[in-house]
């Protein structure tokens, strides 16, 4: 590992700090970033997390795509976990924790509306970031490509019902311009550009594909940093602010996470999946297409409600929190190839 991997904690830990000191001493330009957005879709987080996945993109060799369907049991595992069992534990987890244990902090009015968007994060399944996880666990890049190429596909006709059942209402407005724009930005767009440049670097040698990886990686580790000063600099006041609130959020959150990895871990091992296959399904399983979940929770309860707020900060814990379960997956490589 080169020194921006092994020290990556670290640096998306200095991200954070200096995301939230940004977003304090000059909250005019973080506000002004916000602005630059396409149906709820940051063009300037879009240009980011491209800086993150396009090398990964390179890496997808087409032809060993069409194989993917001999190896079903990897898809499997993500659609189950994916759609039959993370929204209902998220749902349930949100119900234990605000109906129940944090019960006398927060208000019922509080409490229904965190849980809301609980649970439209649960129902979102990661998009573009786990293009990112898959390469820190050095997975199968043409794996992760159809695994994520199906949940889309899946989530433009699951989301809604189920986040309608879920939320106990029939009028769920999904803003399918932001789910149909977010797909091109973070998979379409940066696949064509991978695709291309993987064809331009092969027709020289078969080396300068991994070459151009290679000096490309640094650059995908410095879009994730940039990502995550971004985020944290658009929240910075309310997490200075209520900070209680959000740690009474993250809890059941970061429980949701660990949850829906362990179970995901034990139906790979299961299943006898090979590692490179296994700690992608897992990391998709448990990271969230938080643009959607954002989007879908301020045109349902609004900019300032609890939903919203729930949804952004299951965006201030995802990085953390996946960082952790990057490593857990390096660690159980002889798990399932002992």
């Amino acid at each position: 590992m080169g020194l921006f991997e092994r020290y990556l904690t670290v640096w998306v830990g200095l991200g954070m700090l200096a995301g939230v000191g940004l977003g304090l001493l000059a909250p005019g330009a973080f506000q002004a970033i916000a602005a630059l957005e396409l149906e709820h879709v940051n063009l300037v987080v879009a240009v980011f997390i491209w800086v993150m996945i396009y090398p990964m993109m390179i890496q997808i060799d087409w032809h060993a795509v069409k194989d993917v369907g001999k190896k079903p049991r990897g898809l499997l595992l993500t659609l189950v976990v994916n759609w039959l069992i993370k929204p209902f534990t998220m749902a349930a987890l949100g119900v234990l924790f605000f109906q129940v244990l944090f019960a006398p902090w927060v208000d019922p009015q509080s409490a229904s509306e965190y849980i809301a968007g609980m649970i439209l994060l649960g129902v979102a399944p990661c998009t573009a970031m786990v293009f990112v996880w898959s390469q820190l666990v050095k997975g199968d890049a043409n794996y992760t490509l159809v695994q994520v190429s199906i949940n889309d596909l899946i989530m433009v006709v699951a989301f809604a019902p189920i986040a309608a059942f879920l939320l106990g209402v029939t009028n769920v407005t999904v803003p399918w311009e932001t789910l149909v724009l977010s797909t091109v930005l973070y998979v379409v767009l940066p696949l064509a550009a991978g695709m291309a440049t993987r064809h331009m670097l092969q027709r020289r040698s078969r080396q300068s594909v991994a070459d151009f990886v290679a000096r490309l990686k640094p650059w995908s580790i410095v879009g994730l940093i940039a990502t995550v000063v971004l985020l944290f600099g658009f929240q910075a006041g309310t997490i200075v602010a209520q900070p209680m609130v959000i740690g009474l959020i993250a809890v059941p959150l970061i429980v949701q996470s660990y949850g829906i990895f362990a179970i995901a871990l034990v139906g790979a091992r299961w299943l006898k999946l090979p590692h490179n296959v296994a700690g992608p399904a897992c990391l998709i399983g448990t990271s969230n297409f938080f643009e959607l979940a954002v989007a879908v929770a301020i045109s349902l309860f609004g900019l300032n409600s609890g939903a919203a707020l729930a949804t952004v900060v299951g965006v201030l814990v995802e990085v953390p929190v996946m960082l952790s379960l990057v490593a857990l997956v390096n660690r159980s490589r002889g798990w399932f190839e002992g």
